[in-house]
C-alpha cells in the first residue's frame, strides 16, 4: 500500500514539474515577442550624427543588450512642431506599431509658439494612441530661450500636466543630459553629438524598458 501511494506521489511530482516548465515555457516565449516602438520628434530624435548614433537606434541597442526584442523606428523630423507631428501621427505610428516615444515641443519652446498651442496638439497625439492602446513615453524638453525663464517653465509644466492627464510614461527632460555640457554637443551648440545621444539613452533606458513593459501587457 506504501508502494502504491509512493508511486502515486513521484506521479504527482513529475506532473507538477512538467507543468512549471511549460509555464516557464511559455512565458519566455511571450516575453520574446517583438515590441515595435516609434519614436517622433524633432531634429533631436531625428539626429545630426551618423545613423548608427542617433538615439532611436542607440536605443534600441541598448535594449537589446538588456535581452529585449524591440525594434526603434526613427520618425523624427528636423523643424517639426507639435502640430506637425500631430499632422503626420497616423502615417508613421500604425496600428501595428506596439509603443511610441513623443519627443516633440523643443521646436515650439525654442520658436515662441504659446504653451497652450503645444499642449493641444500633443493632447491630440495622447488621445489617439490612447484610443489605439499604443503604450507611450512622453518627453519634455529643456532649452535657453529668448523667451524668459516664465516661457520656460510654462512648457516644463505643460510637459508634467499632460502626463499626468494622460497617465503616460514621462520623461522630464530628453536634452537633459546635454544642454549644461559643450562636450556632449555638436559643433552648433544645439544638438548632441554622438557622446551625447549615448548620454541621453543612457538616462532614458530604465523609463523606456518600462515602457516595453506596458506595451507587452497591452
Amino acid at each position: 500500500m506504501k508502494s502504491s501511494l509512493g508511486n502515486r506521489g513521484a506521479v504527482i511530482v513529475v506532473a507538477l514539474c512538467f507543468l512549471q516548465v511549460w509555464a516557464a515555457g511559455c512565458n519566455v516565449l511571450a516575453d520574446d515577442r517583438l515590441v515595435k516602438i516609434v519614436m517622433i520628434g524633432d531634429s533631436l530624435t531625428e539626429g545630426k550624427v551618423p545613423e548608427l548614433d542617433r538615439i532611436p537606434i542607440q536605443l534600441e541597442f541598448a535594449l537589446k543588450a538588456k535581452g529585449l526584442s524591440v525594434s526603434v523606428i526613427n520618425a523624427g523630423v528636423g523643424g517639426d512642431s507639435a502640430a506637425k507631428g500631430l499632422a503626420r501621427l497616423n502615417r508613421v505610428v500604425t496600428d501595428d506599431v506596439d509603443a511610441a516615444i513623443v519627443a516633440l515641443g523643443w521646436w515650439d519652446l525654442d520658436r515662441g509658439i504659446d504653451p497652450s498651442v503645444t499642449r493641444a496638439a500633443l493632447a491630440a497625439i495622447l488621445d489617439n494612441l490612447r484610443t489605439r492602446k499604443i503604450a507611450v513615453l512622453l518627453c519634455g524638453v529643456r532649452a535657453r530661450t529668448n523667451f524668459g525663464e516664465k516661457h520656460e517653465k510654462a512648457f516644463a509644466e505643460m510637459f508634467a500636466d499632460l502626463a499626468r492627464e494622460y497617465d503616460v510614461l514621462f520623461f522630464p527632460a530628453i536634452n537633459g543630459a546635454v544642454l549644461d555640457d559643450a562636450q556632449l554637443k555638436a559643433a552648433d551648440r544645439l544638438h548632441p553629438n554622438a557622446a551625447g545621444n549615448k548620454a541621453i539613452v543612457a538616462q532614458m533606458l530604465p523609463t523606456v524598458e518600462i515602457l516595453v513593459d506596458r506595451a507587452r501587457s497591452k
